[in-house]
């Protein structure tokens, strides 16, 4: 079966491949997204290393001249999907884009290459460098608004987990816009109503959007005067993580000047890191900026702080509690969202079910950090999940079925890069 399960995943991504970039799965997502490329990439480098990084080469076409590097790369208008480019009438960069960024994992990917590979990977690598130190400088300065000593969001499709009851505080907080302009959701035509966000959710993506169009995609104005905003672990984690990853790369590459810079991150990222420290809930959570408020749930990017190399003994001690404590009332770790809290919903979309890239990078923290049964269970949980169901989007933390879109690419490389029994590493 696992060989057979290798030779289906090396499948799905030349299916999904448009010529130089993936698509997540056909019709549902039809174009290029930020993190699933870079997780992308680490699945075909298991069998070819040039296609892995023509993917990530394909991603930074789409960089902006601020420095963003959008969630999405639009480069043809399909009729599948909405919002597509008439929407969103971002054109920061040399190609249409969304307005929105997404959790940079890139360094991290590109650091993993580097590691993994030999000298012309390096070379790879410092081609890139400097955009993507252009992208992390603009996280910290874009995105962190006036007295805030953290990096954060404008929109939940940025934190990447869409419909998270996180984001139900901010939601809560903003009102549609009365001049909503009329539209059709794709979505819902390709997948299952009842595992996708609710249409209030979607008038509010929306409505974010038509803002942003309003101040011309100005990233200052819609971070500090947009209708949405939000810490989010999961970006902050993962931005502290690519900081240090991105440091790495500096010291391979002798670029004292960017390291220089990447200390001032890092020490950024770690002092604010008690800002999402909620000490009612002993965890790491999502909080309203502007209100101060807390989500009162453990989301599975309450469990980075491991991947990011952060968080005192005791900070750490609880969130691996909450770990032991979910996965006893799920048989998959680790859902995306509290089974304990009020939104579980095991079947859609983040509000309960397992995503193969979070496992990835959660278990990779946890592994690091000592916490080897938790990492293994994190792993094989994974494993076991497309084993039973196959090669979906994400899964229900209860039964391990599939769940949204199917033939999934970044699935499909989660599996040959590390949760195969096949897998080198």
């Amino acid at each position: 079966m696992p060989l057979d399960l290798d030779q289906q995943a090396r499948d799905i991504l030349k299916e999904n491949d448009r010529g130089g970039y993936t698509v997540p799965t056909a019709r549902l997502y039809p174009y290029q997204w930020n993190w699933d490329s870079a997780f992308v990439a680490l699945g075909f480098a298991t069998f070819d290393r040039a296609r892995a990084w023509q993917e990530l080469d394909l991603l930074l076409e789409g960089q902006w001249r601020d420095g963003m590097i959008p969630h999405i790369i639009f480069r043809r208008d399909d009729p599948d999907y909405f919002p597509g480019p008439s929407v969103w009438q971002a054109e920061g960069g040399n190609l249409p884009s969304g307005g929105i960024s997404q959790p940079p994992v890139l360094a991290s990917v590109i650091l993993e290459l580097v590691q993994t590979g030999d000298a012309a990977d390096l070379e790879r690598a410092e081609v890139m460098f400097d955009a993507v130190l252009k992208w992390h400088r603009w996280f910290h300065t874009a995105r962190t608004p006036k007295g805030c000593p953290v990096v954060c969001t404008v929109h939940p499709w940025e934190t990447g987990r869409d419909n998270c009851p996180d984001w139900e505080l901010g939601f809560d907080r903003m009102e549609v816009d009365p001049d909503l302009e009329p539209y059709t959701r794709m979505d819902t035509v390709h997948a299952d109503v009842s595992e996708r966000p609710s249409k209030l959710q979607y008038d509010k993506y929306v409505t974010i959007i038509q803002f942003g169009r309003k101040v011309g995609w100005d990233q200052t104005r819609l971070t500090n005067e947009g209708p949405f905003l939000m810490a989010d672990p999961g970006i902050h984690f993962i931005l502290l993580r690519a900081d240090r990853d991105l440091r790495v790369l500096a010291q391979r590459l002798g670029r004292d000047d960017a390291i220089r810079e990447l200390d001032d991150f890092i020490a950024k990222g770690v002092k604010g890191t008690d800002y999402l420290w909620n000490a009612d809930l002993n965890a790491f959570c999502a909080r309203d900026v502007r209100s101060g408020v807390f989500s009162q749930g453990f989301s599975s990017a309450s469990a980075l702080p491991f991947y990011a190399g952060v968080g005192t003994p005791e900070q750490l001690e609880h969130t691996a509690q909450h770990l032991v404590r979910i996965g006893g009332k799920v048989d998959f770790l680790v859902p995306s969202w509290d089974p304990d809290a009020d939104g579980f919903e095991p079947q859609r979309y983040w509000c309960g079910p397992v995503w193969p890239q979070m496992n990835n990078i959660i278990s990779k923290g946890l592994a690091e950090q000592g916490q080897d049964a938790l990492a293994q269970r994190v792993r094989s949980d994974l494993a076991r999940a497309i084993e039973t169901s196959g090669f979906f989007e994400c899964f229900n933390s209860r039964t391990g079925a599939g769940c949204i879109g199917t033939n999934f690419s970044w699935t499909a490389a989660m599996w040959l890069a590390w949760a195969s029994p096949n897998r080198k590493n």
